[in-house]
């Protein structure tokens, strides 16, 4: 391996706020920790945590990087003392604790995975935080399995798409809200059983239609209160609802609770970030096991839908915020 630079170029975000903030820097390599790889960053995923950081709302946990970017591809350079799987050389995808917006990257070697077969690096990049994300709260907190129904809201959004294929996969029944009939059609050709467009019907009323009145097992919502109370109309006996965001907001006023009762229904929910490295490394081990052989088999993988370089992550949110994208926002770094 050549020598490591003793600097590198990363995106800067200032004191926070609009994308244009977001601005090429240059500073000294991250030092990986005992247990830690430090990557040599070819390409980053832009993802809506990013956007929060870099508007002030997300700051990064005590001891992460300042650094925007929560997951990346590249090539290991080096490694810490208690490293024992990866070596210089290998390539690997991570979710990262931060850093990902920049030319060298440290992560945790538990968070780390190899790049699946026949992969290139902007798909392998595309994975951690969305593949992570789904894993933890569809089939952990949301407890989805073989022959049940699911709502996935935003289904073309980086985590919907993944939500949508990995759900059809495991053998669950798929229903997914979009907000046009572009988007319809796309979470129909990601495998979705049926597609509401919510601008234009009322979802709950849908699900109602489309399962018979009995509602669904499990609702994905990424919107928050402004949905509380029509995800709770559309789920069934037992059904639980997992939120994984608040785009509609996170205070929910004058909600009906009673069919949480009446329906015995759960209410859970969780974000990636606080969870520890031996948590993370638990979700990173069941994806090695369960998800890497089907996306090794050309089955369940990402929807790439734009690629900047890492000089104009300002546009890469500004398409972000737009939510005119169907999967995922990429910066490449390197090759």
């Amino acid at each position: 391996m050549a020598a490591l630079p003793q600097e590198m170029t990363f995106i800067a975000h200032g004191a926070g706020g609009g994308a244009e903030v977001l601005v090429p820097a240059r500073g000294p390599l991250p030092a990986p920790g005992p247990d830690e790889v430090l990557i040599r960053v070819m390409v980053t995923g832009v993802n809506r945590p990013d956007v929060q950081q870099r508007s002030g709302s997300y700051p990064p946990p005590p001891g992460a990087s300042p650094i925007i970017g929560l997951e990346c591809a590249g090539e290991v350079v080096a490694t810490g003392a208690a490293v024992t799987r990866y070596k210089p050389g290998d390539r690997v995808c991570a979710l990262t604790n931060g850093g990902a917006y920049a030319e060298y990257c440290a992560a945790p070697e538990a968070q780390t995975l190899p790049w699946p077969a026949g992969y290139d690096a902007v798909r392998a990049a595309a994975l951690p935080e969305t593949y992570f994300t789904v894993w933890a709260n569809l089939f952990g907190h949301g407890r989805l399995a073989a022959g049940e129904t699911v709502l996935v809201h935003g289904g073309t959004s980086g985590i919907g798409v993944t939500a949508i294929k990995l759900a059809k996969a495991f053998g669950a029944t798929v229903y997914a809200t979009a907000g046009s009939a572009a988007k319809v059609a796309s979470c129909l050709g990601f495998g979705a059983d049926a597609a509401i467009d919510y601008r234009a019907q009322d979802f709950a009323e849908e699900v109602k239609r489309l399962t018979g009145g009995k509602g669904v097992d499990v609702v994905l919502d990424m919107v928050g209160a402004a949905y509380f109370q029509r995800n709770l109309r559309c789920l069934g006996w037992d059904g639980r609802l997992v939120i994984i965001a608040f785009l509609g907001g996170h205070q929910a006023d004058a909600v009906d609770l009673r069919p949480v009762m009446l329906k015995r229904l759960t209410v859970t929910g969780s974000t990636m970030r606080p969870r520890t490295t031996a948590q993370k490394g638990a979700l990173a081990a069941a994806l090695e096991e369960k998800v890497w052989p089907l996306l090794a088999a050309g089955r369940c993988g990402p929807e790439i839908f734009a690629t900047f370089p890492l000089a104009e992550a300002a546009e890469a949110h500004r398409l972000m915020e737009s939510s005119a994208h169907v999967g995922k926002i990429m910066l490449k770094v390197a090759d």
